[in-house]
């Protein structure tokens, strides 16, 4: 089967999780090579087997090389240990999750490959095209898209899991596709994060030198009053070779007084610091 046919077949045998962001009315059927709701607004899976809810195009700066250099760093094993962190969180059932912000869906892969044993429905988006083109290429059961994070494409509680990667958050939108009883993980970058990268772009003073997430934590405290914070911080020893694929996976290097790194200051950078909250909620 056809890459295309198989995501057809996914989003067939799970047509319930999906509604029109045209009009928001449940998705009908799978009519040919299209998505249609009820109000016969149509969808068209493109030659890559995804489906594009956006209306116009996306306003994003995150390209395909970018992505491709996250790929490496994450296949190397950058974010193995988060990823192993929350499926240590997850119940030992099958669950229907979401990833916001998928990018090109590894990370979304190895949980997966984590669960194995559980057959989960797994759905990914992102903004960005070239990240969601590059995530269909990947090797595991699960539908990638071009979405809107305002203007979730999915029906009302059908996720027993929302999990976020260092991504934007519409925590209106996010209680609406959850599942009662069901999680929200939130990942986001603590102080250390990066900070030998951080500290070779920027001198002390300038604005990327020191990150601080407390606002991000408050309003989440805010929504989520019974919310928990668990931190995971690592050394990731960076495979030779790997240094320029690190600078650029992260837009770090797009501020305005960012430092030109050389040569050899980047093969200096043999190790990184990871350092992250996880972010954890149920909807009650």
């Amino acid at each position: 089967m056809k890459k295309v046919e198989r995501q057809r077949e996914l989003v067939k045998s799970n047509i319930n999780l999906f509604q029109c962001p045209v009009c928001e009315q449940p998705m009908e059927k799978v009519e040919g090579n299209s998505l249609v709701c009820i109000n016969n607004h149509r969808f068209d899976f493109n030659r890559h087997g995804y489906l594009h809810f956006l209306n116009g195009a996306a306003n994003t700066e995150y390209g395909r090389e970018m992505f491709n250099s996250r790929r490496q760093l994450l296949n190397a094993g950058l974010f193995r240990p988060i990823i192993e962190g929350i499926s240590k969180l997850l119940p030992v059932k099958p669950m229907k999750i979401l990833d916001v912000g998928t990018g090109e869906g590894t990370p979304l892969m190895q949980l997966s490959t984590l669960r194995l044993k559980y057959s989960d429905t797994m759905i990914g988006f992102d903004i960005s095209k070239p990240g969601i083109t590059l995530a269909t290429q990947l090797p595991f059961a699960a539908f990638f898209c071009v979405a809107d994070l305002r203007k979730l494409p999915f029906t009302a509680q059908s996720f027993d899991l929302i999990l976020e990667l260092f991504s934007p958050s519409d925590y209106q939108e996010f209680n609406r596709v959850l599942k009662n009883n069901g999680m929200l993980i939130k990942v986001i970058p603590n102080a250390n994060y990066l900070i030998e990268l951080r500290h070779l772009l920027y001198q002390d003073g300038e604005r990327n030198y020191q990150y601080d997430n407390s606002r991000v934590v408050e309003l989440f405290k805010q929504h989520y009053p019974n919310s928990q914070i668990k931190k995971i911080k690592y050394r990731f020893n960076i495979p030779d070779g790997l240094q320029e694929a690190l600078l650029e996976m992260t837009p770090l290097h797009w501020g305005e007084n960012a430092k030109k790194l050389s040569r050899e200051e980047l093969d200096q950078l043999t190790t990184i610091t990871v350092d992250v909250s996880l972010l954890i909620t149920k909807k009650s």
